[in-house]
């Protein structure tokens, strides 16, 4: 049996809505096996957005746990979720949010050194990271001298650097055309796979969510196996 790495028990998320609240997901059950690909898919507005940041660490449920390998992320104070973003945690957005004035290199290789890592092993993966992508050759280039494919590309090898345990991706190829999204999809999906990490993966491409282990739908605030 498959280990669990990250599981959502009775979850909800509510936000204020002027004198009343707004329930995005509600007692939320939901369970991802280590390196298994999930996607889910949904309506603007269902909450994929909200299930991701909280799965990322990046909010708190409103009641319920969120557990990492058995971990209440919930229980982190705010310096210990920062550690452990960074160490078990890569994330690609719809948009690379790459650093602009630093190279291909540089975007990737910060992760590591924030970690700790020393310039010359960080630099090292970086380089590996970038050949894997077919993009060594582009490694001193800084994001507006590389194709929208290109930057996402690096938003991958980014992801990955720190061997980050489970990497979240948020509608990954939303912003390419269509050539860049099925070498951007091939590429993560592939590259987690040899990698042997878990993904966790919002798109409206139905094509690229088949592609996953599981696929989910998000709606009534909640989730359902596909």
């Amino acid at each position: 049996m498959s280990e669990v790495l990250l599981r959502f028990e009775n979850v909800s998320k509510i936000y204020p809505s002027g004198s009343s609240h707004l329930t995005i997901l509600e007692e939320l059950n939901f369970s991802i096996e280590a390196m298994s690909s999930v996607a889910v898919v949904g309506k603007s507005g269902s909450g994929k957005s909200t299930l991701l940041n909280l799965a990322g660490a990046l909010d708190r449920p409103t009641s319920g746990r969120v557990l990492f390998k058995g971990d209440d992320i919930g229980k982190m104070g705010d310096k210990e979720l920062s550690l452990y973003r960074n160490r078990h945690i890569g994330f690609v957005f719809q948009s690379h949010i790459l650093l602009e004035d630093f190279s291909a290199l540089e975007n990737i290789s910060i992760p590591a050194l924030i970690m700790g890592e020393s310039a010359r092993v960080a630099k090292k993966r970086a380089y590996e990271l970038l050949e894997r992508v077919g993009l060594r050759g582009r490694a001193h280039h800084k994001p507006q001298k590389l194709s929208g494919g290109e930057r996402q590309r690096v938003a991958i090898c980014r992801a990955l650097i720190n061997g980050a345990q489970l990497i979240i991706a948020d509608e990954p190829t939303g912003s390419l055309d269509e050539a860049s999204k099925e070498e951007v999809e091939h590429l993560l999906l592939e590259m987690v796979k040899e990698e042997k990490r878990t993904l966790l993966m919002v798109t409206h491409e139905q094509a690229l969510a088949q592609k996953c282990d599981h696929l989910y739908l998000l709606q009534n605030r909640g989730l359902t196996l596909v």
